[in-house]
C-alpha cells in the first residue's frame, strides 16, 4: 500500500533557479536542497554546470520539487499537468494569486464560486497551471 502523497515535480529549461525564487516568494516557502549538475560525480559539460539537477521548496507540509532538464532534453510546456493548492484564509489565497498572475495568464479570476469560498486558475510566467482553492466552511 502506498503511504503519503505524490509530490509534484516541475522541470524547466535552464530557468529553474528563477522559478524557485519566484515560487518561494509567491508561497512564502523555503528553498531547499539545491544541487546543480556541475556538482554531480559524473562528467558534465560546462554549459550545464549551473543548471539545477534537483531542488525543492516547501512550507509546512506543502512541497514541490524542481529541476532543469539536462542539455538536449527538451521541455514541453503544456496543459496536461496542473497543481491544486488549498489555502486556509482569504488573505493567503489573494496574496499567492497576486504573485502568480504577474507575467502569466489568468484562466479564471479569483472569485467566489458555488463549490468553494474562493477559486482561481492561473498559468504563471513559466507555463505552470495553478488551481487555487479556499474551501467553504
Amino acid at each position: 500500500m502506498l503511504k503519503g502523497q505524490a509530490t509534484p515535480y516541475l522541470t524547466f529549461d535552464g530557468n529553474a533557479q528563477e522559478a524557485l525564487d519566484f515560487y518561494a516568494k509567491a508561497f512564502g516557502a523555503e528553498i531547499q536542497e539545491v544541487k546543480k549538475f556541475g556538482e554531480a560525480d559524473f562528467p558534465t559539460p560546462p554549459e550545464a554546470a549551473d543548471r539545477i539537477m534537483h531542488a525543492r521548496f516547501s512550507k509546512g507540509d506543502f512541497l514541490i520539487m524542481v529541476s532543469d532538464s539536462f542539455l538536449g532534453q527538451p521541455v514541453n510546456i503544456g496543459n496536461n499537468v496542473s497543481l491544486a493548492v488549498t489555502f486556509e484564509s482569504d488573505d493567503e489565497i489573494q496574496a499567492v494569486y497576486d504573485v502568480l498572475k504577474e507575467g502569466g495568464t489568468t484562466h479564471m479570476e479569483l472569485q467566489d464560486t458555488f463549490w468553494n469560498s474562493k477559486y482561481a486558475k492561473v498559468q504563471d510566467k513559466f507555463g505552470v497551471i495553478w488551481n487555487l482553492d479556499f474551501p467553504k466552511g
